[in-house]
């Protein structure tokens, strides 16, 4: 197909893609393909980059909730949808290869697929990946959540959440809001207890990672698990 000047520049992303891959093109072209459609005065490649430019980078826009898509002038039901959709096939073509091969032999894997579900938030959570006795991923359940600073996570509610789900082993994960990955001194104590406590019911604690805005630190790679 042949474009002319009077082509829909949104259309151009779409012949470069086919013709050269993906990777050759910018951020906001890509989303223009998802966007398919500007506002008036702002073509599709605009509306992209204002996007990313609104919501601080990519991960953010990608993991935005629905009110804040929806509030950004434009983007419609359908629009919205499309990136939540995007961000929920990242997630899960991350998570696939965890169901199916054993965590511990992917802890790089295991550490973006933490980074994709907990960097980007601006309060505190933290999950648990339960895995079975090959060490293959059953669930991911968020066991807290809390304030910019702090999540209560009780031992006994993950040795419940543990039993409940026939784990063999876990690995507990938590963000830091600030951005900063460095484990506190109560992540520390908080990882020898549940260790403790999981110990009782023959589960095993695997890891416990700390996920920042840019790194993700392994406590058992520090040897403090």
């Amino acid at each position: 197909m042949t474009y002319t000047p009077e082509s829909p520049s949104c259309e151009r992303p779409r012949e470069r893609l086919l013709q050269h891959g993906a990777q050759v093109l910018t951020t906001p072209e890509l989303l223009a393909i998802l966007l398919r459609t500007g506002t008036r005065g702002r073509n599709a490649i605009e509306m992209g980059r204002d996007l990313v430019s609104h919501f601080g980078g990519l991960r953010r826009l990608l993991s935005a909730e629905p009110d804040a898509l929806l509030a950004f002038p434009g983007l419609g039901n359908a629009k919205t949808c499309e990136l939540m959709a995007v961000q929920e096939l990242s997630r899960r073509a991350i998570e696939e290869p965890l169901r199916t091969g054993r965590a511990l032999s992917q802890p790089e894997r295991v550490k973006q697929f933490c980074t994709l579900r907990l960097a980007h938030l601006r309060i505190e959570h933290c999950i648990a990946l339960f895995l079975d006795t090959r060490l293959q991923l059953i669930d991911c359940v968020e066991l807290a959540r809390g304030t910019l600073s702090h999540a209560s996570i009780y031992p006994r509610e993950v040795v419940k959440a543990a039993l409940q789900h026939h784990a063999a082993a876990l690995i507990l994960a938590h963000n830091h809001p600030s951005g900063v990955a460095e484990p506190s001194p109560a992540d520390i104590a908080l990882t020898r207890q549940l260790k403790q406590a999981l110990a009782l019911v023959d589960v095993r604690l695997l890891d416990h990672l700390v996920v920042g805005a840019h790194e993700v630190v392994s406590l058992a790679e520090r040897g403090q698990v």
